[in-house]
């Protein structure tokens, strides 16, 4: 077959959502949000607006409480500070001809006492601590040894989704992606090496899927189903979560999914921003176990995108790191044209610096001339 780059510029229907481009940018936790309030600002809309070309922007993980945070300066959806904050975002790409979901996220037991409302503990299916860092004042440290929650506060954490969803439509997003990968709380209820549960929300396959679902379920309340989509991760230890049979849970979710007529998937395959094969799983009998759009991610290259588009094995492409270094990420690929390198230093925190300087073409061209 031969390589045909134009597929990965043709249009996609997303539900009713007319996407421009089968690129994505994926959902990128960056730690610039105002610091006290952790409420989105011009700075983070400027960053935003720039990378509007995208078929579909994925917000940065947004903590849909205060409990829910895991690093510091995150942003929120659970305040009118960060509600209106996050309209300057959506505003701001609507204006540049942008479509933008929020991602929501619950980090579960991968957080630090600092962050927690009242130096509390940590929330988790199981009391059993992250092998992982969080990202406090003083920089990245040891996750917190976390309490176990009890069908009482699931069911809060549940209307603080629904909560979420609510804000985020007031604020101007498209859509609702919801966060149920990297070993965040959804997925640490999935998998069963951190979730030892023994009610009805553990051992099973179907029991360790109820959280996932029921969350689901309360913003489908919300917004229309082609409006919202899930992101998961099946393989990935990310965040020292792992399953023993990842196949028989994710595949037990995702038709369950499918049977909710949910907008998309959005698929982690592999380690995340890692190996594309450290365990063997089946992807493509995912994506055909699901009826909506496949969004797949993990290392992709424009020539890993075009084939994987051309063989029918994606819907859409998620990019990340490449988006971060380049705004004009889109016509970058379309002209094959080189890439700016990501500065990995100033990932996580800080200014304009690595976050809204990176040049485009154009801009790059133009520095060149002077």
């Amino acid at each position: 077959m031969t390589r045909d780059a134009s597929i990965l510029f043709s249009p996609f229907r997303l539900g009713d959502l007319q996407l421009n481009n089968r690129l994505v940018m994926a959902p990128l936790t960056r730690n610039r949000a105002t610091k006290g309030t952790d409420a989105p600002n011009e700075l983070n809309a400027r960053y935003y607006r720039q990378r509007a070309t995208a078929g579909l922007i994925i917000s940065e993980a947004t903590q849909i409480s205060k409990q829910g945070q895991g690093y510091l300066w995150t942003p929120g959806i659970y305040s009118e500070a960060q509600a209106e904050g996050w309209t300057k975002v959506t505003e701001a790409v609507h204006q540049a001809g942008g479509k933008i979901f929020i991602q929501l996220w619950h980090v579960g037991r991968v957080s630090h006492v600092s962050l927690q409302p009242g130096g509390a503990k940590p929330v988790a299916p199981s009391a059993i601590t992250a092998k992982t860092k969080t990202f406090i004042e003083t920089g990245f440290t040891d996750a917190s040894e976390p309490r176990a929650l009890s069908v009482e506060d699931i069911a809060g954490i549940v209307a603080d989704y629904k909560r979420a969803a609510e804000n985020a439509k007031r604020a101007g997003f498209h859509g609702i992606e919801i966060h149920g990968a990297n070993g965040y709380l959804i997925d640490q209820f999935l998998k069963d090496g951190v979730n030892k549960r023994t009610d009805h929300y553990g051992q099973s396959i179907e029991n360790r899927a109820r959280f996932a679902l029921e969350v689901t379920d309360a913003i489908l309340q919300v917004w229309d189903r082609s409006r919202v989509g899930i992101r998961l991760s099946p393989v990935s230890p990310f965040n020292d979560a792992v399953d023993s049979n990842p196949e028989a849970i994710f595949f037990y979710l995702v038709e369950q999914l499918s049977a909710r007529n949910l907008g998309y998937i959005h698929v982690v395959e592999g380690a995340t921003g890692g190996p594309r094969d450290i365990v063997p799983f089946d992807f493509t009998a995912l994506r055909k176990a699901f009826a909506g759009a496949y969004i797949a991610n993990n290392e992709y290259t424009r020539d890993l995108a075009i084939d994987t588009l051309q063989q029918n094995r994606a819907d859409l492409i998620a990019f990340g790191k490449l988006f971060i270094a380049n705004p004009d990420l889109v016509e970058r690929l379309r002209r094959n044209a080189p890439l700016n390198t990501p500065k990995q230093e100033s990932f996580y925190g800080g200014g304009s610096e690595g976050y809204t300087d990176y040049p485009t073409l154009d801009e790059a061209a133009q520095a060149g001339q002077s």
